[in-house]
């Protein structure tokens, strides 16, 4: 297990989210924040935005799909969104939290990806950014002999999780499909000093060598990009250990080859947003 402070800290050139909207030169991010994570009382609001933006927690570029976001409770039982409204840059919407436990905020998929050269040289991809495509539609709509064909599984995972009193861990638990996060440490506990465990799975299983990327708060007033980058070990264990309180945003990367057929290479990105408090 690989044990990386936050107070040594790496330059990044580029935090790019590739993964869960395609390449792309102006390295946009998508995040998903809770303007608070930890409440208590019988019940409480939270209010949540989320956005696609050049900058962390900072919404200048685009309003994340609300249509995509699914919210469960403590109990793993769907919870309705209120208030939703989606701005220009930024989608909002309230969670009623009426039951002690943790909540989960989401959104998951799955697509085939293809890249080819056409036949005038042309560089193509499919299904089209931001949509998803079948095994089936692959067969249909991809030139069967198309040049440099190069076929990626993908799996997009974008959550965030607040608690209402005593955290639980149903909201926690991994479903098996794409890149996540199993939280040996509740992300709803997590502060300044106190070492937290973490692993990410694969389809369930281990994901080793995981590339993870964690950004602090208030990035737009800070003179360099800077982030902790880190990868987890042949287990997909990491252990992240906090100098400074606040919202932190961390986005994980994975790819191997045993994407199934027509894939060869399969992939999974993972974005989350943690809260980190003083002691």
């Amino acid at each position: 297990m690989k044990l990386v402070k936050l107070s040594s800290l790496i330059i990044c050139a580029s935090l790019s989210a590739s993964v869960l909207f395609g390449n792309n030169a102006h390295a946009h991010r998508a995040w998903l924040k809770p303007n608070t994570t930890v409440v208590s009382g019988d019940e409480a609001w939270i209010t949540f935005d989320a956005a696609i933006a050049n900058s962390i927690f900072n919404p200048d570029h685009h309003a994340y799909p609300l249509q995509r976001l699914l919210a469960v409770g403590p109990d793993g039982k769907a919870v309705a969104m209120q208030n939703s409204a989606e701005l220009r840059y930024r989608s909002v919407f309230d969670l009623h939290l009426t039951e002690p436990g943790t909540y989960r905020v989401f959104n998951a998929s799955r697509s085939i990806v293809a890249r080819w050269v056409d036949e005038q040289g042309k560089r193509q991809l499919w299904p089209g950014r931001g949509k998803t495509g079948t095994v089936e539609q692959f067969a249909e709509q991809v030139p069967k002999n198309a040049k440099d064909l190069q076929v990626s599984e993908v799996a997009r995972r974008l959550e965030s999780f607040v608690t209402l009193g005593a955290p639980n861990a149903v909201a926690l638990e991994p479903t098996g499909q794409g890149l996540e996060l199993n939280a040996l440490t509740h992300p709803n506990d997590l502060y300044v000093g106190e070492a937290a465990d973490m692993q990410f799975l694969m389809d369930g299983e281990a994901a080793p060598g995981t590339t993870i990327t964690l950004v602090r708060q208030d990035e737009r007033y800070r003179d360099q990009q800077v982030a902790t980058e880190l990868s987890a070990d042949k287990n997909g264990k990491f252990t992240l250990e906090f100098s400074e309180p606040g919202m932190y945003w961390l986005e994980a990367e994975y790819q191997d080859h045993q994407g199934k057929a027509p894939a060869t290479m399969r992939r999974g990105s993972y974005v989350v947003v943690f809260e980190v408090l003083p002691l």
